[in-house]
């Protein structure tokens, strides 16, 4: 019969929840920070807005800056939209701008009118960071599926090394889990990969508390 994972220790999740508060409290800093600079350039009106294109056609730098800055209030408010998916606000932020900085250029080198700027950086913007949280909540799960196949083997080692006498085979812990045996051997490995570095670790500290 295959074995349950099992549970979390209390203390891991009150760390958790501890980590979580601090980053929310980080968070509104940031969010404090980018909505004063988001509120310090006003919409541009479309006839504004296609001057400063044409401008920046030109090869006005300055005007394809502010093209830019004025759409940062897109790029907030995308941001808050994704906001605690994984990412964190001011990551969400600056991928945001540099979207916008390209979807900017994009427009003007297509000649686009002033009245659909802010919807063409908001569509860019919005794929891009939809994309950059879609990959993070795929590395998340990941990452977390293993941790949970880690302790699922760790646990048929030690029950099988109990009832054995002596540390069980991959096809052994296979037929336990009810896995495909490169699954355990992967799994396995990444185990003891894990375990190397943590011991290498211990060994550092012990040799820098002997030398102080």
């Amino acid at each position: 019969m295959p074995w349950s994972a099992s549970p979390p220790a209390g203390m891991d999740a009150g760390m958790a929840g501890w980590s979580e508060a601090v980053s929310a409290r980080d968070d509104d800093t940031e969010l404090d920070a980018l909505s004063a600079r988001a509120r310090s350039r006003p919409a541009l009106a479309a006839e504004a807005a296609q001057g400063l294109i044409g401008a920046a056609r030109a090869g006005d730098a300055g005007a394809r800056e502010a093209l830019v800055e004025q759409a940062l209030a897109e790029v907030l408010e995308a941001a808050m939209a994704r906001r605690g998916r994984g990412v964190e606000l001011v990551d969400l932020y600056q991928e945001g701008s540099m979207a916008a900085v390209i979807a900017v250029q994009e427009y003007v080198e297509r000649r686009g009118p002033g009245t659909h700027l802010n919807a063409y950086v908001r569509r860019v913007v919005e794929g891009h960071l939809d994309r950059m949280v879609e990959r993070e909540e795929t590395a998340a799960g990941d990452a977390a599926a293993l941790v949970r196949d880690a302790h699922l083997v760790e646990d048929a080692q030690v029950e099988l090394r109990r009832r054995g006498g002596r540390e069980p085979t991959a096809t052994e812990l296979a037929a336990a889990l009810g896995w495909a045996t490169d699954r355990v051997e992967m799994v396995d490995a990444m185990l003891r990969a894990a375990r190397e570095i943590f011991d290498a670790e211990i060994v550092q500290y012990l040799d820098d508390e002997a030398e102080r």
